[in-house]
């Protein structure tokens, strides 16, 4: 099996859920089982969402490389998530219908639920992202859900109001273990008046037109409740590890924690890892922002998706990445740089131990893949390794990052020798001052006269007979 070694090296984590960095150790030998919450699928995801999951996939993979055997799973939201994470507003699948014109109907929600699901699986692969052992869909598991919510009625955690079905946060001590339920997004829960206490929230919300029948009214399952059910349903009563963003802390992971444990009587997930945000322009990149930025967007600027996956591991997931063109721009430049630099390198070499030994200390220490690309680089540019060692030593190593070393990859793929006659007037230009320059010796005006040149779409490639012009399209 793919990542398989003859022995499991320890890897260090943040767990949230003890604050602090701490040795993983999962439950039963090189098995790994992993929940991830996936996407509330009313939309196209974008790329700040899809940060999270380039996160997730470095998390497995770097598992995986280091031995274990991972069972991955991430949901699918199509019922149940309001616009506010505190059991507030308009259900956000049912916005979705309203906004495309479609009636409300479960037949209908489904079928709006399929198109962006599809797309979001799409984006995870244009991103090198494993796809998961199973994308279980909230609506297929109302069954499970019901009964879990009848456990909690039983054990007298649950209780009724006009609106839905809510869970009892004063019997259970532990509530907001993970922290952060001070946060302003909590606050908001205060806005149903009848609630017990005001951390109470939905197990159910009752509705008479869209929904499932209940032993306790018509209505569809609360957000909360569909993770806890799919993730036991698919990897137990507990399990090793659960991720998502820092936002699903304060309300959402809170409350699978206090449902989950307060139903089984057993510890939910041992590990809690959380993604920081991408921001745009100073804001957390959202739809609510207006800076929704979709995976599309970048290859109509002629960026590949790789390269922003190349730019999200150029920042540890526990710090926010400020995303800017410019700086999309320099990943692709660099990202092609150093495929281009890979394809020339012959077969027969061997892996680098020193490299591949500062190549693993960096993922184990908390997923460091800042570190991780730094060491890729300092390998490229060491001339005391052999091309032949380098190419062996970057396969091992893009079993984590991905980046297309020795496939095909997207970006690869569309490198194409260009004509003179077909190169543009500014280009050509930029050419021949870099030819000068090289006359001269003045290899750093080649060098930025070269960085000129990719900035523009094109890079050139130094060759007895001349310069060979490429375009990245």
């Amino acid at each position: 099996m793919f990542g398989k070694s003859e022995e499991v090296k320890p890897v260090v984590f943040y767990n949230t859920l003890g604050r602090g960095k701490q040795e993983f150790k999962p439950l039963r030998g090189r098995h790994v089982k992993m929940y991830t919450c996936g996407p509330t699928v009313y939309d196209f995801a974008h790329i700040g969402n899809l940060r999270s999951y380039v996160f997730a996939d470095i998390l497995r993979r770097t598992l995986e490389y280091f031995g274990y055997e991972v069972k991955q799973i991430v949901n699918i939201t199509d019922v149940g998530h309001l616009q506010s994470d505190a059991d507030e507003g308009e259900d956000k699948m049912t916005a979705g219908l309203k906004r495309e014109g479609l009636e409300l109907t479960l037949p209908n929600m489904k079928l709006l639920a399929e198109r962006y699901a599809e797309a979001f699986v799409e984006d995870m692969k244009e991103l090198n992202i494993r796809l998961p052992f199973s994308f279980p869909r909230a609506s297929d598991h109302v069954p499970e859900q019901i009964a879990f919510i009848q456990s909690l009625f039983d054990k007298g955690y649950a209780y009724i109001l006009k609106d839905g079905v809510y869970f009892d946060t004063a019997k259970f001590p532990q509530y907001g273990i993970l922290g952060g339920t001070s946060s302003p997004d909590h606050s908001r829960i205060g806005v149903n008046e009848e609630k017990k206490h005001p951390q109470d929230f939905a197990l159910w919300k009752f509705n008479g037109t869209l929904g499932w029948d209940a032993p306790w009214g018509k209505g569809f399952p609360g957000w909360h409740i569909e993770c806890t059910a799919m993730a036991t349903k698919y990897l137990g009563k507990t399990f090793d590890i659960h991720t998502g963003g820092i936002d699903h802390i304060p309300v959402h992971h809170n409350n699978e924690i206090a449902q989950a444990e307060a139903a089984t009587g057993k510890k939910y997930a041992n590990y809690w890892l959380h993604g920081a945000f991408a921001t745009f322009e100073g804001k957390r990149i959202g739809k609510s922002e207006g800076n929704a930025i979709r995976l599309y967007q970048l290859k109509e600027r002629g960026i590949s998706p790789t390269a922003y996956r190349y730019l999200v591991l150029t920042s540890h997931y526990r710090s926010p990445m400020n995303f800017t063109w410019e700086a999309l721009e320099a990943a692709q430049t660099a990202l092609y740089r150093a495929l281009r630099a890979f394809a020339d390198f012959l077969e027969g070499g061997h892996i680098h131990a020193g490299y591949r030994d500062r190549f693993e200390m960096a993922l184990k220490d908390d997923l460091d893949t800042p570190q991780a690309v730094s060491v890729m680089w300092e390998l490229l540019r060491d001339e005391t390794v052999s091309d032949a060692d380098k190419r062996e030593t970057l396969l091992t190593f893009d079993r984590v990052l991905s980046f297309g070393f020795g496939s095909p990859s997207e970006l690869a793929e569309k490198i194409s020798v260009v004509s003179v006659e077909d190169i543009p007037s500014d280009v050509a230009e930029l050419i021949s001052l870099r030819e000068a320059a090289r006359v001269r010796k003045d290899w750093s005006e080649a060098d930025r006269l070269r960085e000129g040149i990719t900035a523009k779409g094109y890079t050139v490639e130094d060759a007895k007979d001349g310069p060979k012009v490429r375009k990245v399209t």
